[in-house]
């Protein structure tokens, strides 16, 4: 057999592997989609009218966050919920705060009662479920100064709202939220800022919340400025969801005070490709254009997006938007998200399903916080099988079992 043969041998295997995606790939709701972009178009408008509001309004991510849609009459008047749901959504109310932005209520399909964007922002009754704990993380007893959170040497998270877009039904700080907005104070700020300055181990800091993109540009500007100032810290990182929820926020005026203090990283979370759709595609363009690098923590999350297929579509897609495929976490135990909750093994089994069937890029690594604030822990399928004293025994993508060499490093002084 000539080799080009046993090529065409090999690509025609490889082609049937991949056969099973390309069967149920287009039948994945996807923003991009022209379907899906007529149906939110129809329901901004609808939206609106409702609202009595213009085309620069929806555009003026101000307006977006002003006009979040939080009480029952006009949720019934945007989207279509049965009693049952509707009940659902008054009961949880009492205990756990909901919002959605306009931008993202009109990604909502009516049609589906299971619809990803849907169970993301609109409370159901499942909520009420007790099993877990509100602060899984133990964030409370991770505070050493102002609004710091240290789970590690190097790194550390500066809390800086409450406030975000839109209140996702599986936070994992629904314990914060409370029943209205606020931003840390300056002096807790400060505080942070001082605990950080003192202690030069740390290079890496995240700014969350809440939406670290929620505070004011001024106070933006202020504290990257004063954290750029600081000769030990080599990055900041901001954790955002507005360009899902609400990619209005992504301003030029933003973009502008971002860029003065590179290096600066930004990670979002898309958890279904119906997030992904030209609004969020015109933000990212605007801020990996000005050289601030994007990554992705999807939340595995029951019904949403523990399928293999989805997670697949997703994360190519996400390439396509310049966002680089960073977690997959395992959801967390909190209070209230018990429904979202999915088996290790569904985790396993997409990454499983990653590994070679797509770009190593669009392979991110699958994370389970380890409790009480101990930690991240990668997750993944077993590859090496066994180790012996000269070799090692692994597993391919595909299956396929291989002895390797594993002879001891020599010392690089010996080939000279």
């Amino acid at each position: 057999m000539n080799k080009r043969q046993t090529a065409l041998e090999r690509a025609a295997e490889l082609k049937g592997r991949i056969q099973d995606y390309m069967d149920v790939k287009d039948t994945i709701p996807r923003g991009m989609a022209e379907s899906e972009q007529e149906k939110a178009l129809e329901k901004k408008q609808r939206i609106l009218a409702l609202l009595e509001a213009t085309e620069e309004n929806w555009n003026d991510y101000k307006w977006q966050l002003k006009n979040r849609i939080s009480d029952v009459e006009t949720l019934t008047k945007l989207i279509s919920l049965d009693d049952e749901e509707i009940a659902a959504v008054q009961k949880i109310g009492e205990t756990y705060r909901w919002s959605i932005s306009p931008y993202y209520l009109s990604l909502i399909d009516d049609n589906n009662r299971y619809d990803p964007i849907k169970l993301q922002s609109v409370p159901m009754v499942a909520e009420m479920l007790e099993e877990g704990l509100a602060d899984p993380m133990a964030e409370e007893f991770t505070n050493p100064a102002g609004s710091i959170t240290r789970r590690y040497p190097d790194r550390v998270i500066i809390n800086v709202t409450n406030q975000c877009a839109m209140y996702c039904r599986h936070c994992q700080r629904r314990r914060n939220i409370g029943s209205d907005d606020h931003h840390t104070t300056r002096k807790e700020l400060e505080e942070s800022i001082a605990y950080i300055r003192d202690n030069p181990e740390i290079r890496d800091v995240l700014v969350a919340g809440g939406d670290a993109l929620l505070l004011s540009d001024a106070t933006l500007d202020w504290l990257l400025g004063e954290l750029h100032a600081i000769p030990s810290v080599d990055f900041v990182r901001l954790g955002s969801r507005v360009l899902v929820t609400m990619p209005q926020r992504i301003t030029d005026n933003l973009v502008g005070i971002l860029k003065k203090y590179p290096p600066l990283f930004i990670n979002t979370q898309f958890n279904h490709p119906k997030e992904l759709t030209p609004e969020a595609k015109e933000a990212c363009d605007k801020l990996a254009t000005a050289g601030i690098p994007l990554g992705n923590q999807a939340v595995l999350l029951n019904g949403i997006n523990n399928d293999k297929y989805v997670m697949r579509l997703l994360n190519q897609e996400l390439l396509k938007f310049r966002i680089r495929p960073y977690y997959i976490f395992q959801a967390k135990r909190v209070v209230g998200t018990t429904h979202f909750r999915t088996s290790v093994d569904d985790g396993i089994e997409i990454m499983e399903y990653l590994r070679g069937y797509t770009s190593g890029m669009a392979i991110p690594t699958y994370i389970i916080n380890a409790p009480h604030g101990h930690g991240k822990t990668p997750m993944a399928p077993q590859y090496l099988i066994s180790r012996g004293k000269d070799s090692v025994k692994i597993r391919t993508w595909e299956g396929k079992v291989f002895d390797y060499p594993n002879k001891p490093t020599r010392d690089i002084k010996e080939f000279y």
